[in-house]
Order: C-alpha cells, then structure tokens, then sequence
C-alpha cells in the first residue's frame, strides 16, 4: 500500500529514503531522479520527484490568507502569514467587556429628576448620563411585559378554524389508545377518505388555514400515527391467526398432561418446600419478601430488572398492578388543576401529623375578603401606578432575590402561602408582545438607571442578568488593544469622580458636571453618540478657522452645497483620508459619492470584512445558514491617546460661588468645641495636685 502511495505521488524509491543535498545516485527515471534547488530561493535542495511536496512547505510560496473562508482577498508568501495576521481585515474581534447598572435608588430621586429635565434640549451634555440612557435603551428592550405582568395582557385573538377538510383528515387519521380494535375494513374506510393532491392544492390556498407549513407538518405525524395502527392491525390478525393454529395442537396434547400434571404438581411443591425457605431463585416461594429484609433498594430494583419476566411467569409478580392498589391515595378524584388557587384537596387525602391541632382549642375564623372598597376610595380615584419603576422593581426582585414580588408559595397540598400584588396602570393591557421601551415610546425621555457602574458583582448570576451590559463593538485585531485601554480603562472605569466631576452638591439636586481631561497634544473633547452607540473624540475648531471657511464661499451661495473638498485631486484626497481614524472614515463615506469612493480605497488597509449569513429553507423542511455576502466597513474607533493631560477647565470652587444648591450658614456668635470641656476640667486637675 506504501509503493503504490509513493507511485501515485510520481516520488521514487531511492528519492523517498534520501536526504543528501550531494546525493550521486545514477539517474534513473524508475529509481531516481537529479537534485535540483528550490525556484523559489528559499535555500532548499531536493531531489525533482518531491518538487510539488516541497510546495506544500516552502517559505516563500505565494499562499491565500488562513482567513481566506471568511472575505481576506490578501496572498502572501508563507513566512508572512503569521504576521499579517495582526492586520488582517478578516481577523474581527468583538470586544466582550462587561458592566452592571442598577435602577436609581429612592435616595437619589431630585438628581435623577433634575437630570431627566435637562435632557430635553441636549441628551448628549454629560457623559455619564449618555453611557447610562445606552444602557436603560437596551434594558427596556429586553424587559418583556408579559413576564412581569402576564394579568395585565390583552386577550390574544383564536387561531382561526381550519376548514372541514382538514378536521374530516384528522379525524380519520386519528387512532384510539387501543390499535387492536382497528380491521382492515376501518383502514379501508380512511385510505378512502384521506386528501388527494388537488384538494390539498385548495386547502393551501384557503386563507383560514394560517400555514401550509404547519399543515404538512400535521400531516406527516398522522401518516406516521396511521402506519403505525395499520401494522399493529397486522400483527394482531396474525397472531390471532397462529393461536387457532396452536390451539389445534395443543387440543390433542391435552389429554396427556392431564395425567402428567398432578404428579408433577407434586413434585414441584415438594422442591419449593425444600429449598424455598432460604433460596432466592425466582421460581421459589417468598423471594420477594426475603429480598426485600436482606439486600437494598437498589439491589432489589436491579433483582427485578433482570429477573421480571420470570417472577411473572412463577406466579411471583402480579403482571399488572390491581387498581385498588394502584395509587397511593387509594381512589383519586379527577380534578382540572389550572392555577395553585383552583386546586382542591381530594376528599381521600390525609393531612400530616403536624398539621393536625386539638379543634377545641382551635380559634375562631371567618373568611373575609379585603381589597381596595375597604379604603373608602373609588378605583377610578385610585392613583396610577408608574410603569417604569414598578416594571424595574419587579425585576430587580426576581433579579436579586430569584423570584417575583408575593410569590406564592406552597408547603403542602393543603396549605398555600398566597401573596398578591396589584398594580393600575394607564397603559393597561398591554400587547403581547410588548417590551417596557415600547410602553414608554410616546413619552419624554428620563433617566431611571444609575449613572454609576458597577465591574465587578456577586449580587446575581450574570449569565441571566438582565442589569449586565456588553460592550459588543467589533474592532480589527489591531485596534482593539487601543480601544479597551482608551474606552475601558481610561474613560468608563473612572468616569465617576476623576475623568468627570461632578458638583458636590449632586445628592441635592446639581446637575453641573465638566471633562477634567483631554488627549494631550491637541484640543479635543470625548463625546459619546447615541446615533452609532460610540465613543468619539470631536477636535475644538478655533473660531479662526470657521471664518475662514465663511470666507471661501462665493457670494450669493447661501442655501447651496459647497464643498471645498470635493474640487482637490483624487490623489490628496487619498492622501487626507489616510491621516483620518477609522470612526471618522465611517462618517466621511456618508457624506458623498466621491467621498465613499476614496474611503472605499482604504478600506483593505483601514476597514474589516465580515460575512452576512442568511438562513435558506428547503422544500422538505430543512433549513441551513448559508454566507450571502462579504460587508466592508469601518470601526468605531477614535484616534488612539497615548496620554491625557489636564484640561483647562475652572476649579469647582468656582462653580461653587453660583451654585443655587449651595446655601452657606453664617454663625459669629462663639461656639464651644466639643473637648473644650474636657481640657479645663484636666488643667483644673492639675492645678490642685500643685
């Protein structure tokens, strides 16, 4: 087998065992072949017959990418493959950073209040406030009323009728519990009735029918049910046919075990006697019982496993349990159990000991109903419940404490902890599909999470959090490293307090805060955008530069697009382009034609492809996701800071002398310190020891 790989490969047999670069073997187109170099210069000498070999190997081979699958149009030569990796367009990562934020406290409400009011003219002011409306935006989305309130939700409307053909279908193909009460003269009847291909044709057109998908679907599980009845029809009639068959033979034999049967009666009896006292065979009397005292549970269980079908037959095991010793609770009523609430103790059920009290000394009850009539107040003067803070609350109690608000909770069949929390909304009922964003889409925008985060929290599993947050931007492998420690670890990680200051006067009510820091080198602002759900660094223009841009445009173009870019050569604009981060590239590429023209020649360069997946159905019901196409774009990373220095922004005393939360109290009356006391009563000590 090794010959014939080595002949099929074109190697010979004295080239396959050689290794010497001065190999001088004759040359012979059946044993060997001449030495030759490698055309690619990589220094390697073999003989000729292991050249395509060698191609498999050779560093200086022109190869495709290892991403080549995934949309990297790039060949190299093999040595460089491990390197172009770090700037592989097809090598995407996705950046996984996490973070907690909770609902605002009741603490904090005037702030919370104050900043929701400030939003409307600027909801991008302060950074912190636009981190944390990211955040609620994605939790509202993910918060599904139905789960918190499923009481409050409107009726979902009946799935229409499907029409009398496909009930007359299911009703022939159905097959009672018991397929032995089939013939063939009833599988006869339904072959005749089931749906030719026409009236299937019609029945797919009929608008009352909601999916011809789930028709077929139906289908396919009757004709499943159907065979399955027919053959055990089958089976039925042929062994009613060998029984007659044996119970002719077994007629003629009669006669003569009727003589044999009372002397070997007796001798089994006698056997059982003699050996059925300590023996644990199953044909012996009181197996069972002795198992049972002398070997386990799960021994006993194995016993029976093993030897069930001869326990049946020795008359040791009933082959089907008696019905009265069927349950536990000896006869069960039928009873519908639809909620913990309708469900009523069966009249054979006993209580446990402990339940059970002395009825003389048993208080006095007496079953009334309390609700909102005993508070003299009208429902239609009841106060509205708040949808936000009363969804964040259920949420957080399931959240932290892992179940929702007055949850009941059952002890016993008999006894049920029942809680009930009710709550008036104006919004009520909701959609079934409603989410909490939904709820509150029409209504001005607020500010109902904290606008501090928090990393790390043992506080919940944060495989099912709803309060934990994903970064989720996808950078190429060489960008990321610049965004984790300029968003991450720079920014978000001290935002509170060191990169953003606040007034310390926040905890009544001030909303100031101010950008203590700025890329050192050039005069720029950290700006969050809520459009792209990014960080973004945005350049101060001197006021020199807007004038002068006033300037170049011609008299009487006010109103017309002038773009002083678009009249440069392709070539500077390519060159300008280069200098650009890639956020600024996204953003330049959507200005113009000819301006996503030159961003699109940088993007091999500057840009990362991904692939779109779209899922393909198959006329027999099977499906697969299939790459559709390959997606050229830009990131969502600003220019990278190496260092940041302190901005020129005015010391917060100075916000101090204005601040409206700031009330100073003035005293010039003298006050005594609090160890003033202490100090005269230790010199008058001291005085009198003198």
């Amino acid at each position: 087998q090794a010959k014939r790989t080595k002949m099929a490969k074109g190697i010979h047999d004295h080239c396959d065992k050689c290794y010497s670069v001065s190999c001088q073997a004759p040359v012979n187109l059946s044993i060997s072949c001449v030495v030759i170099k490698c055309h690619k210069n990589c220094g390697a000498t073999f003989h000729m017959c292991k050249q395509e070999e060698h191609q498999l190997l050779c560093p200086n081979e022109t190869v495709p990418c290892f991403n080549v699958d995934f949309g990297c149009p790039f060949r190299m030569p093999r040595h460089k493959s491990a390197k172009h990796l770090e700037v592989c367009p097809a090598s995407v990562v996705c950046c996984s950073q996490e973070w907690n934020r909770w609902p605002v406290p009741e603490t904090d409400m005037t702030f919370y209040r104050n900043v929701s009011e400030s939003l409307q003219p600027n909801p991008e002011a302060n950074l912190d406030v636009a981190l944390a409306l990211r955040d609620q935006a994605l939790l509202f989305q993910s918060i599904k009323m139905k789960s918190i309130f499923p009481e409050m939700m409107q009726e979902e409307p009946a799935s229409p009728n499907i029409s009398n053909g496909v009930s007359n279908s299911v009703e022939d193909t159905s097959c009672s519990s018991d397929c032995g009460e089939f013939t063939e003269n009833h599988r006869a009847e339904m072959e005749g009735k089931e749906l030719s291909q026409e009236e299937t044709d019609v029945l797919a057109k009929n608008g009352s029918v909601a999916s011809t998908q789930n028709y077929n679907t139906w289908e396919k599980i009757f004709k499943k049910d159907e065979e399955g009845c027919n053959q055990a029809v089958k089976c039925l009639n042929n062994g009613v046919k060998e029984e007659e068959k044996e119970g002719q033979k077994s007629l003629n034999c009669e006669v003569e075990k009727v003589g044999n049967r009372n002397s070997h009666q007796a001798e089994v009896n006698e056997s059982r006697n003699m050996n059925g006292a300590t023996g644990l065979a199953p044909w012996q009397d009181g197996v069972l019982e002795r198992l049972g005292k002398e070997v386990n549970i799960a021994e006993y269980n194995m016993y029976l496993v093993h030897n069930g079908a001869m326990l049946i037959n020795f008359g040791q095991l009933a082959a089907c349990t008696p019905r009265e010793k069927d349950f536990v609770y000896g006869n069960l009523e039928p009873i519908e159990v639809q909620t913990v609430r309708s469900f009523n103790v069966p009249a054979s059920y006993r209580a446990k000991r402990s339940h059970l009290k002395d009825p003389s000394h048993k208080a006095k009850t007496a079953h009334q109903s309390v609700d909102t009539l005993d508070l003299d107040v009208s429902v239609e003067n009841l106060p509205m419940s708040e949808e936000v803070s009363a969804t964040l609350l259920c949420s957080l109690e399931k959240e932290l404490k892992g179940h929702l608000i007055s949850e009941s909770v059952a002890t016993d069949g008999l006894y049920v902890d029942i809680g009930t929390q009710t709550y008036n909304f104006s919004s009520a009922p909701f959609r079934p599909d409603a989410t909490l964003a939904d709820v509150i889409a029409e209504r001005p925008r607020g500010l109902f999470v904290d606008v501090e985060t928090e990393p790390v929290t043992r506080r919940h599993n944060k495989i099912s959090s709803s309060f934990s947050y994903t970064c989720g931007h996808s950078f190429r492998r060489d960008e990321f490293q610049s965004h984790f420690r300029n968003a991450h670890c720079d920014i978000q990680a001290s935002l509170s307090g060191w990169f953003q200051q606040r007034c310390p006067l926040a905890y009544l009510g001030c909303t100031f805060s101010q950008i203590r820091f700025h890329p050192s080198g050039q005069e720029a602002t950290i700006k969050y955008r809520q459009d792209v759900s990014a960080l973004v660094l945005q350049p101060h223009f001197p006021s020199s530069f807007t004038d002068a841009e006033k300037s170049l445009s011609p008299p009487g173009s006010a109103g017309q697009d002038f773009n002083g870019l678009s009249s440069l050569p392709l070539e500077i604009l390519q060159h300008i382009a280069g200098y650009l981060d890639s956020f600024t590239l996204s953003q330049l590429s959507q200005v113009s034609r000819l301006m996503r023209e030159v961003c699109a020649t940088l993007l091999q360069d500057r840009g990362m492809v991904s692939l779109e997946w779209k899922k393909k159905t198959y006329s027999h019901g099977g499906s697969s996701w299939k790459s559709r196409k390959k997606i050229w774009r830009f990131s969502s990373l600003f220019s990278p800071v190496d260092r940041w220095s302190f901005s020129n922004a005015p010391s917060m005393s100075e916000h101090l002398r204005s601040c409206s939360f700031y009330q100073r109290e003035e005293r010039r009356e003298p006050a005594a310190l609090a160890c003033l006391q202490e100090v005269r009563e230790k010199h008058q000590r001291l005085k009198h020891k003198r």
